[in-house]
């Protein structure tokens, strides 16, 4: 395989159908998934044919477009574990910050 047929793999997986996915209905209500889909590709070769490829691609859930009545509701998915890090992240930064405020005054109490 050639570094262009790679680049047109590539290419042919990164389209709308990765983003959305099949609607389904159930009871008058059709949902459409939906997520967030991002990556790449590359390849090289030499003057005889020699060489390779590959890429790469992620996806995230976004959330779902759900039709009731011929209206459009936007629904996010909730990503529980970039919420747990975040939180985690604001605690260690509240840590250390109340430590060199609590060393500051020790310092001054000198």
């Amino acid at each position: 395989m050639n570094a262009l047929e790679v680049l047109n793999q590539t290419r042919d997986a990164m389209t709308a159908r990765r983003v959305y996915g099949e609607p389904y209905q159930q009871d008058g209500v059709t949902v459409i998934p939906a997520a967030n889909v991002w990556g790449g590709g590359g390849g090289g070769g030499d003057t005889e044919g020699n060489g390779g490829g590959g890429f790469g691609m992620v996806a995230r859930p976004a959330g779902a477009w759900v039709i009731k009545d011929g209206e459009a509701v936007w629904r996010p998915a909730i990503d529980v574990n970039r919420i747990v890090l975040l939180g985690q992240l604001a605690g260690i930064v509240a840590f250390l910050a109340v430590r060199s405020i609590l060393v500051a005054w020790a310092k001054r109490g000198r």
